[in-house]
């Protein structure tokens, strides 16, 4: 079975809660990893991914370790399949741009990125765990 790395970066836990019920729906094929413990070399050579990170500052990705690990990672990107999901305080806007960042980069987003507003509730989790399995069987 393919391993699907679940690579994510959360600041208040939020994000992590959604990372772990992204991991869930995969099931036995996920790893879970912060961004700090993998490359985007690392990552690029899994065949579909999922993305976690929360909306920071001005509505874009985490900008000390999320965000260069995604600009080494989007042109690895071609032809893999994602899925992408993320908490935030205000807005939610930064996912339009980053899915659209996805897929200029040539890869297939399996569903609408995934938003929670704050602490994930439990239908936040359980469309968390949907979106795993959605990955899962694509």
């Amino acid at each position: 079975m393919e391993k699907i790395p679940v690579i994510y970066w959360s600041g208040t836990g939020n994000t992590k809660l959604m990372a772990e019920a992204v991991a869930e729906g995969i099931g036995a094929a996920a790893e879970l990893k912060n961004v700090g413990d993998i490359t985007a070399e690392a990552a690029g050579a899994y065949p579909a991914l999922a993305l976690g990170c929360s909306a920071m500052g001005a509505e874009v990705l985490e900008e000390y370790e999320f965000e260069p690990f995604f600009t080494a990672l989007e042109p690895l990107l071609q032809g893999k399949k994602l899925v992408l999901f993320g908490s935030y305080g205000w807005g939610g806007s930064y996912m339009t741009d980053w899915e659209q960042r996805v897929q200029a980069a040539g890869a297939e987003l399996v569903a609408p990125g995934l938003l929670a507003f704050g602490t994930p509730d439990e239908l936040a989790i359980e469309s968390c765990r949907e979106l795993g399995a959605a990955l899962a069987k694509a």
